[in-house]
């Protein structure tokens, strides 16, 4: 079964809760109307589809292997890169002085979605030039966009980012590759550099490494770090490709999914010294990283939605399908599954789930795209600072909600999930990675927790769970059961994350280690609680398309219907969250580290 795109979901979202035609009323979005985003996700879904899908199942069997230094991809994937690069397609949310379509971020992210949905593996070559895009365009010199924007947007190129290093993972302040200024503006680099996604390959004719180092007075930790482009081959003055950078794969890893694609072991230096140049000023490299750091967290957490459809899609396919057992209510001989209770609730919290994190995520990518082009500048910081609280929970709940949904859909399979032919299997390795890279799930929490709840003293928070209470107001102006059931959840999970919010804003002085001990559960709570908002504000608005008698009538039922599954098993989960964090801190940190 191959994968379809969900583009009547999409463009409900994209128009009716992300509010597109706000975004298509900024300076310099203008092209961004309903009838363009529609045109571009439907030219999107048929490429994905028909080009990039077919590739999925072949790359988990048949994965790029390294030879001699060299890495080959999965057979086709060479081809279908070109035909992505050549339609567009990388350069679809970069600016057009750089060879892209400049289209904004609510429009590119449906088609971060497709792509990651249909193929995890091939996506991430362009998940990983689109961090070194937004890297370059924000820190990088004249003469360094010149040389290295263009042959990126348009996918001639492709980019990387350098952090990890084995003796340092999470932990930045470790890095050892050392940068050795030549006088000349030049640095030789000599490291090693592990876990480097799609660090070499056969794709493109040159590969661009963001890499992180230290220069020699460097001070320590993570204020001496500086940032280097250091490309695979060197460029000329007019472009052309130069002789071949002292940068080599030496191997590849054997992972538990995204087999096709190579994660390499880049060593720097080993026959005199890689050249590199500086981004941007010295010692300032973790900060131009976080900038492909945060771009790439949005993209991973598309990945987990874009993953969590095709897990769906493969379920619904499958248990209507299958056929097992009678009918509970009684029938004269065996049904599908999908007449069995249980396995309904299991597709229910599947599409629930997916639903409301693609209404948070693209509700987050329209506030990217007023924080970045509105002409009011308070408008912009405002809406900046809320996309920032959002992003760790967009990657974070949306990669663990990922998880569980490929999970579920090995289940709703039986015995046939845990055999590698159906693909259920397959969805489930390739999730597990996603609450890993890009900054593991309690990285990502321990951000919401430092940086985006303690730092403005709750302010974003507060300002979220207010709208979230507006919206349950609305709810309680609605007649029905589904809309008095919706309220209810959501009013209580609006009441638990301000309380888990004050708790953190309460003692994370005083006992810094019990607020952090439930910093997952919080980014967990804020994910639920805002998805929750996100479907409640649907449900909502599809009672008015109801009673208008506009569009596709099922449609909106199935809206509510949605809404209320997720309001009744998932946002109903906020209270026991809650006491997790404020009551259950203590037996976190009961047992002294000898009884373990």
């Amino acid at each position: 079964m191959s994968y379809n795109a969900p583009i009547k979901d999409m463009l409900f979202v994209m128009n009716e809760l992300a509010n597109i035609d706000a975004v298509s009323a900024l300076p310099g979005c203008e092209d961004a109307t309903r009838e363009t985003a529609e045109a571009v996700l439907e030219e999107n879904a048929k490429f994905v589809s028909g080009v990039i899908a077919p590739l999925n199942h072949a790359g988990d069997k048949e994965p790029s292997f390294w030879h001699d230094g060299q890495v080959t991809t999965t057979k086709g994937f060479k081809e279908a890169f070109r035909q992505f690069a050549d339609a567009g397609w990388q350069g679809l949310q970069h600016p057009q002085d750089f060879g892209g379509q400049g289209l904004p971020k609510l429009i590119g992210t449906p088609c971060v979605e497709m792509l990651h949905g249909a193929n995890l593996s091939f996506a991430l070559v362009a998940l990983l030039s689109d961090g070194a895009i937004e890297a370059l365009m924000t820190a990088g010199s004249d003469e360094q966009k010149a040389t290295f924007l263009e042959p990126l947007v348009t996918g001639k190129w492709t980019g990387t980012m350098n952090l990890t290093e084995p003796q340092a993972g999470s932990d930045l302040a470790a890095v050892r590759t050392r940068a050795e200024p030549q006088g000349d503006g030049t640095y030789k680099i000599f490291g090693t550099k592990i876990f480097i996604t799609y660090g070499e390959h056969d794709m493109a004719e040159n590969i661009v490494h963001l890499v992180l180092a230290r220069t020699p007075d460097a001070p320590p930790g993570v204020k001496g770090i500086s940032l280097f482009i250091v490309p695979k081959f060197m460029v000329n003055a007019d472009g052309t490709l130069g002789a071949r950078n002292d940068v080599h794969c030496v191997s590849i890893e054997h992972k538990l999914g995204i087999k096709a694609s190579p994660t390499a072991v880049l060593q720097f230096g080993d026959h005199g010294g890689a050249i590199g140049t500086l981004v941007g000023e010295e010692n300032r490299g973790l900060e131009y990283m976080f900038i492909m750091m945060n771009a790439a967290r949005f993209g991973v957490g598309m990945q987990g939605i874009g993953l969590a459809e095709n897990a769906y899609q493969k379920a619904v396919a499958f248990a209507k399908e299958r056929v097992q057992s009678r009918d509970l209510a009684g029938s004269a001989g065996p049904v599908t599954i999908i007449h069995h209770p249980d396995v309904r609730r299991m597709l229910m919290s599947m599409r629930a789930q997916t639903e409301a994190a693609r209404a948070l995520a693209y509700v987050g990518a329209g506030i990217h795209d007023i924080a970045h082009h509105h002409a009011d500048e308070e408008t912009r910081a405002a809406n900046q600072a809320i996309y920032e609280y959002l992003v760790p929970v967009i990657k974070g709940w949306s990669t663990e909600m990922s998880e569980n949904v490929a999970r579920d859909g090995v289940q709703v399979h039986g015995g046939m999930g845990f055999i590698e032919e159906t693909g259920a299997a397959q969805h489930y390795r390739d999730a597990k990675i996603l609450t890993i890279y890009e900054g593991t799930t309690a990285i990502q929490a321990n951000d919401l927790v430092g940086r985006k709840t303690l730092r403005d003293g709750g302010k974003v928070a507060k300002h979220l769970i207010a709208q979230v209470r507006a919206t349950a107001t609305q709810l309680g102006e609605l007649d029905g059961a589904d809309f008095a059931a919706i309220q209810g959840r959501l009013e209580q999970g609006a009441a638990d994350l301000e309380a888990v919010v004050d708790f953190v804003l309460a003692n994370a002085k005083s006992d810094v280690k019990a607020v952090f001990a439930g910093s997952v559960p919080y980014l967990k709570l804020a994910g639920v609680v805002l998805g929750g908002w996100q479907m409640g504000r649907a449900a909502v608005i599809a009672q008015q398309k109801l009673a208008g008698g506009d569009g596709d009538q099922a449609f909106f039922q199935a809206k509510i219907a949605t809404a209320r599954f997720f309001a009744d098993h998932i946002l109903a989960q906020s209270t026991a969250l809650r006491a997790s964090i404020v009551d259950g801190h203590a037996g976190v940190l009961a047992l002294p580290e000898e009884m373990f």
